[in-house]
């Protein structure tokens, strides 16, 4: 059988299409199609040729979720809550992260207050009902929201996370009034404390379920019209995946469904290569991400915000999510003057289109593509194998505007968005670790994405990484076959603050792990997956009794005794210690429970190619001048498909796949191993 993996990037939308009986691997590339994303996977499936009737799983990837939240293009949604707190959407956080910023601004709620209502009822924060819910004033709310036309609507009510019954109550007289509408119950999207974080996630998957899906249904009916009878799997922020009617009622955990697939493909292919600790670096069309894995384990939180920057906190998702920085900053994006004369890059991007200005399709912004063309680190006469034929003099024409009102010369200006565009890069890498306390000299760089491996010796060189690794597959659609390589994941949190060296605290940890396993059990089962198949893993996060924030400790499976406290407080030391260079003779608190249900995906092998060649000049296509460091130098350029094994090539060079060009600078010498990975290591 065949499996399928379907990744849609800001510019690009990419197939990954693997054979299990012959282990044959292709791909298919196509513009994104903004307006309808699912134009673009239909036009990508139906340029692969294959037969959709002998593919039994396809898994899919998807920035509808994320684009349609900061876009605002979402639906009308209306929020119950309890009463008092109507205003929490407004009201927000009241601490800053920077209390001098004068540009700080709290975000616009997405429910107006016409449209946030409220009804009686409370739970205590033990669990304790302390006033029954009023079901007539829910009837009454429902109703009005009925008569404003919303599409969906959120329910969140306080401490709704430790007693869901209010909740389930309201959810079952909206359902009972009107089936149509599609409800989210702030629990069973996270059940995690922090008021405004939980309604803001339930309502922000509210306001995204109509249109996910719509836009999952279209898929699965034009691909069960094109013979399709397999399983549908979507693509989750966790590293795992899920089915397609699973992501229609939570679409709020597949906010980074493309991104972290190629997390879990860099830590694959890691795998095999014998590196443990990486760095993965996906360098897309519009965005530079970064994620740090030790141990080829990724960290998962539930600390994500969407739309955060230095003057504004975002909205607040708590959702399982693995931890990834992104920032605006990939192969289309725009290079401006800002008001103080300073030439900038990003986070503004031209994407699908208009596209760069070489594109010769209309675009007038000049992008990071643009000023790599005119460099010579970039083909330019074409990309993409000749789907894009590339004009340099329009980007030449283009660069030139600020080489006039810089007064240089336009290879100059050029090669200085280059460099920006690298630094940005950089600083991904050392949010990503220097920031979190980990030295980058200490990780292996993996680099994907069509501008990754451009990016990636840059960063090196300034982060004195010694090694990167670009894949064997080509790199521009490397997240799309990590989704192959995906297991099959569900996580749950559940807060419920507890000192462990209080009596009865084992207990309370046991009975609070086995609650989550159960219930992660009985929604893999309800999937269609056997129970032996099912492998739980757990986690808490912990913290000094009195402190605010936690770190994540791995718990050990099965029951926790007395032996097995004293092995989590150990943990807990040496990751605080690790975070925050200290540890304390303190007690200890588990703050949240994390409990994650995992089906292992069936493996996908690397197989070994046969080049038996070692004559480079089969793949050495030429030279190129090259403008670098303020002049021309002269630069071998291979094609990546002919490199002959294990060859050395000393920098500078350069080498072209299909769908990405990397990289290798003066001082650096590259080689492809066995299996296809480019292999660039630092003298």
């Amino acid at each position: 059988m065949t499996r399928v993996g379907i990744d849609i990037g800001g510019a690009f939308t990419d197939v990954v299409v693997y054979n299990e009986e012959n282990g044959e691997i292709s791909w298919v590339k196509v513009e994104t199609t903004p307006d309808d994303p699912s134009n673009g996977v239909l036009e990508a499936i139906d340029e692969t040729k294959i037969n959709l009737g002998y593919i039994n799983t396809i898994i899919h990837g998807q920035t509808l979720a994320i684009n349609t939240i900061v876009e605002r293009k979402g639906a009308k949604v209306g929020l119950i809550t309890t009463k008092g707190f109507r205003d929490i959407l407004e009201i927000q956080r009241a601490n800053r992260r920077d209390m001098y910023n004068f540009r700080y601004k709290k975000p616009i709620p997405f429910v107006p207050r016409y449209l946030r209502l409220e009804v009686g009822e409370r739970i205590k924060s033990n669990g304790d009902i302390l006033l029954p819910i009023n079901e007539n004033e829910v009837v009454e709310a429902i109703k009005k929201l009925k008569e404003e036309n919303v599409e969906a609507i959120a329910v969140g009510f306080i401490n709704s996370y430790v007693n869901p019954i209010h909740e389930l109550k309201a959810g079952e007289i909206i359902k009972r009034i009107d089936s149509s509408i599609m409800v989210t119950l702030s629990h069973e999207v996270t059940r995690e404390w922090r008021e405004y974080e939980r309604t803001s996630t339930a309502v922000l998957n509210a306001y995204v379920m109509p249109k996910m899906n719509r836009y999952l249904s279209k898929l699965e009916s034009e691909f069960k019209r094109r013979g399709f009878k397999g399983n549908y799997f979507a693509m989750l922020s966790n590293g795992g995946m899920a089915t397609f009617e699973y992501a229609k009622r939570f679409p709020i955990y597949t906010l980074e469904s493309g991104p972290v697939a190629g997390v879990m493909g860099a830590i694959k292919i890691s795998d095999a290569l014998g590196e443990k600790d990486i760095i993965a670096m996906d360098g897309g069309s519009t965005t530079t991400k970064a994620s740090l894995v030790r141990n080829l384990e990724p960290n998962i939180n539930t600390d994500y915000y969407i739309g955060r920057d230095k003057y504004n906190p975002g909205y607040p998702v708590k959702v399982p999510t693995l931890d990834i920085v992104e920032i605006g900053n990939g192969g289309t994006s725009i290079a401006w003057i800002d008001e103080t004369n300073n030439l900038k890059v990003g986070p503004k991007a031209a994407g699908a289109y208009p596209g760069p200005v070489a594109y010769g399709k209309g675009g007038k912004d000049i992008t990071v593509t643009d000023a790599y063309i005119v460099c010579g680190f970039l083909n330019q006469e074409e990309l993409l194998g000749g789907k894009i034929k590339v004009n340099k003099r329009l980007a030449e024409e283009a660069i030139s505007n600020i080489a006039k009102y810089y007064n240089m010369s336009i290879e100059e200006v050029s090669y200085g968005i280059v460099k920006i565009a690298n630094n940005n890069a950089v600083n991904a890498v050392r949010l990503i670790s220097v920031q979190r306390g980990y030295d980058p000299r200490e990780f292996t760089l993996v680099a994907y994405g069509g501008s990754g491996p451009m990016f990636a010796p840059f960063v090196a060189e300034e982060l004195d990484i010694k090694k990167i690794i670009v894949p064997f597959l080509p790199a521009g659609v490397f997240s799309a076959w990590g989704m192959l390589v995906s297991d099959i994941r569900h996580d749950l949190v559940l807060s419920y603050p507890l000192r462990i060296e209080k009596e009865n605290s084992i207990d309370l940890i046991n009975e609070k792990f086995n609650e989550l396993e159960s219930k992660i059990r009985s929604i893999l089962i309800s999937e269609g997956f056997e129970e032996e198949d099912i492998v739980m893993l757990r986690y808490a996060e912990m913290r000094y009794y009195g402190q605010e924030h936690t770190v994540k400790v791995n718990i050990m499976p099965g029951k926790i005794g007395t032996g097995e406290i004293e092995e989590i407080k150990r943990r807990f030391h040496e990751a605080h210690e690790i975070a925050y260079a200290f540890t304390l003779d303190s007690p200890i608190e588990i703050v949240n429970f994390h409990v994650s249900g995992v089906v292992k995906a069936e493996s996908i092998p690397l197989m070994k190619i046969e080049r038996n060649n070692s004559d480079i000049s089969k793949a050495l296509i030429g030279k190129r001048k090259v403008f670098y460091e303020g002049k021309y130098e002269e630069w071998n350029v291979y094609n990546k498909e002919f490199l002959p094994i294990n060859y050395q090539i000393d920098g500078p060079a350069i080498i072209e796949d299909p769908t990405s060009t990397s990289l290798i600078l003066e001082g650096q010498m590259g080689m492809l191993d066995s299996y296809g990975n480019l292999i660039i290591e630092r003298d």
